[in-house]
């Protein structure tokens, strides 16, 4: 048996598959490429698999990772093959390795933002303004009781640096979060703050995760 990673990418309509959903998916495209998996021990034994950071909801990506152990005798590469065989259109295995990092080194996250309004120039001026606040009030959901209720959060705290511009049709927000099990921003959290606060209808969007980062800046793998 042995341990390793496959680092995947989640584009396309696949960025609509919940992290739920990813699993089993997952779970059956290794079935489909005869991979054997190690199971977990005990009353209820299930193949081993852990997500290094789950990806929100519409989100696409291009650095998921999925641990695994499998009891084959099979190189990297054709498990790669393999899995790519199996596995849906938007998700696909970028590579394969041993000798990777705990996912509780995960410190930052790299997203890029596009948005697309009716007037761009107008809403450029308005998001910046809104990223140069000394505080980003955001709407939660919370309970109180048993009650469902909205609690203001300040978010500015998880924004680490970020660059903005207009690029053909596009407003381009290039931004690293706090990621990870300390501190972490929800990026959709982040779109319906913005939106929220500069009250204007944007007529397009896509959010992307492009790079995990550990604290002192080196990629996470």
């Amino acid at each position: 048996m042995r341990e390793v990673r496959l680092k995947f990418s989640k584009t396309g309509q696949a960025k609509y598959i919940s992290h739920l959903d990813t699993n089993r998916v997952f779970s059956r495209a290794f079935s489909r490429a005869k991979i054997n998996l190690w199971f977990t021990e005990g009353f209820n034994p299930r193949p081993y698999m852990s997500f290094s950071l789950p990806l929100s909801l519409g989100v696409e990506s291009l650095c998921e990772n999925v641990d695994i152990r499998i009891t084959d005798d099979m190189s990297d590469d054709e498990l790669k093959k393999r899995m790519n065989d199996a596995l849906p259109v938007g998700i696909r295995i970028l590579d394969v390795y041993e000798n990777f990092m705990d996912c509780e080194q995960i410190c930052y996250s790299d997203y890029v933002y596009k948005f697309e309004f009716d007037d761009n120039d107008l809403a450029l001026q308005k998001i910046k303004s809104v990223l140069e606040a000394d505080q980003i009030m955001a709407l939660k959901k919370g309970k109180q009781g048993r009650k469902r209720v909205f609690k203001e959060t300040d978010i500015k705290q998880f924004i680490v640096k970020y660059n903005i511009s207009i690029r053909d049709e596009d407003i381009v927000l290039n931004i690293r979060l706090f990621a990870g099990v300390k501190k972490n921003l929800n990026p959709t959290l982040l779109f319906d703050t913005i939106i929220r606060l500069i009250d204007m209808d944007f007529e397009w969007k896509s959010i992307a995760r492009i790079n995990l980062l550990t604290e002192d800046l080196k990629q996470y793998r």
